[in-house]
């Protein structure tokens, strides 16, 4: 711990940005509304589905960006591995404090069946340990979203937000021990970001928040679940869309004594144990089977491409490149044979009402032009990934939503996409 970080200004109790990010995307966009909303949709219709015997275990590979501007900020590598170590003891519910779920509680311990690995490959595929360094002269940073930037915000760019789950650890500020975006928000911000001393097990991991229990809430955030009281104050009334999760009132911070009883739930009371509550490290040791199914849909929905994408092969790289990315007008004038035809912005198009568009980039975001109201263009955020060697690639949307589109034709003037039976 440095001089400038005293035990004075080490958060005592747990607080998380992420819902403050959600509430403030959910003002600010319209394709965050609109995604939200399809990914509960998808969530009911995907959640009844999950099998961890019939799929097995997820794998998510992780790039933690480690932002510093003292020594003891840049983390050891050491300090990094004990995070991942705890994340997948608890994902799969095999957590040495386990055994502390009261036994009235113990029917409701779920496995997620998602694991963990720092990745091994960086986006351009040489090899990696899945750790960047970055130094900053940012004091601290906050839930805006700076360190997730390099050159607006004095932070690190992420990694292709599709195929690897971001971490940043950094010095947070206002006692704010993490945040991360729920799914269905822009590529460029998706992520989870952890103040140094609350990531981990060693190093400048400070009690009470030195189990590495502030990545496994955040990341369960990232994976689509709502705080356990459902984000209501003490109204009784939130949801947190799970069913097997007890009604609450309001968080349980600190080492709550079981039974704590709120909304009329006793005898048993809260389930302040669980991952999604505030309590200290010590005190959260569980996710539910409710919770496990709904971060499964997620994995089945919106962030299957997270585990199931394969590195840009050279027919698709070609499309994608620097030079060759950029944004696309359909040109519909010129379609043929189920063919779409696509000109650059600059392109001296026929005079026409509504014109919309596409955009492949080359971090592998993508972006549906659509045709809004006033025929204003409406950004629709998505991802994509190669589907074979010949120039298919898999387009997923924001709300999860994925089809395939074939390159017919790719020059510097025209772009020819065969999409299907798409709208």
């Amino acid at each position: 711990m440095s001089i400038n970080e005293s035990a004075a200004d080490l958060p005592t109790r747990r607080t998380c940005g992420a819902m403050d990010v959600h509430r403030r995307l959910l003002t600010e966009s319209e394709s965050y509304r609109i995604a939200r909303s399809e990914i509960e949709n998808q969530s009911i219709e995907l959640e009844p589905l999950q099998s961890i015997a019939a799929r097995g275990p997820v794998r998510i590979p992780v790039v933690v960006h480690v932002v510093s501007t003292t020594a003891a900020q840049n983390i050891s590598d050491a300090q990094i591995e004990s995070q991942i170590a705890v994340l997948n003891k608890d994902f799969r519910a095999t957590n040495d404090d386990i055994d502390t779920v009261p036994p009235v509680f113990e029917h409701l311990i779920g496995d997620a069946g998602i694991e963990f690995f720092l990745a091994d490959t960086d986006p351009d595929g040489r090899p990696s340990n899945g750790i960047t360094r970055t130094a900053t002269e940012v004091d601290s940073f906050d839930q805006n979203d700076g360190v997730k930037s390099a050159e607006t915000g004095g932070g690190a760019d992420p990694w292709p937000t599709q195929r690897y789950l971001n971490i940043w650890v950094c010095a947070l500020g206002g006692g704010l021990l993490g945040y991360a975006q729920f799914p269905g928000g822009p590529v460029a911000t998706d992520g989870v970001v952890i103040t140094h001393t609350a990531f981990g097990t060693t190093g400048t991991a400070r009690a009470p928040f030195n189990l590495g229990r502030t990545a496994t809430h955040e990341i369960g955030h990232y994976l689509n679940l709502f705080h356990i009281w459902g984000d209501d104050g003490t109204g009784c009334r939130g949801s947190d869309e799970v069913a097997d999760t007890p009604n609450q009132g309001g968080q349980n911070v600190g080492m709550p004594r079981f039974p704590h009883i709120s909304c009329g739930n006793g005898p048993h009371g809260d389930l302040f144990m669980d991952y999604m509550d505030y309590t200290d490290d010590a005190g959260m040791v569980m996710f539910t089977r409710g919770q496990g199914a709904r971060m499964g849909a997620c994995l089945d929905g919106v962030r299957k491409a997270l585990w199931t994408g394969r590195a840009a092969s050279p027919a698709v790289s070609a499309l994608v490149a620097p030079g060759a990315a950029g944004r696309w007008r359909h040109s519909f004038e010129e379609d043929h044979d189920g063919v779409r035809v696509y000109r650059p912005v600059g392109f001296d198009f026929p005079r026409a009402r509504g014109r919309g568009g596409i955009e492949f980039r080359p971090d592998g975001s993508f972006v549906d032009w659509a045709i809004g109201r006033g025929d204003a263009d409406e950004p629709r955020e998505g991802t994509w990934v190669p589907a074979d060697d010949d120039g298919r690639l898999e387009v997923t949307t924001a709300a999860g939503d994925t089809r395939t589109v074939r390159v017919v034709r790719f020059d510097e003037d025209r772009l020819e996409l065969d999409v299907g039976d798409a709208s």
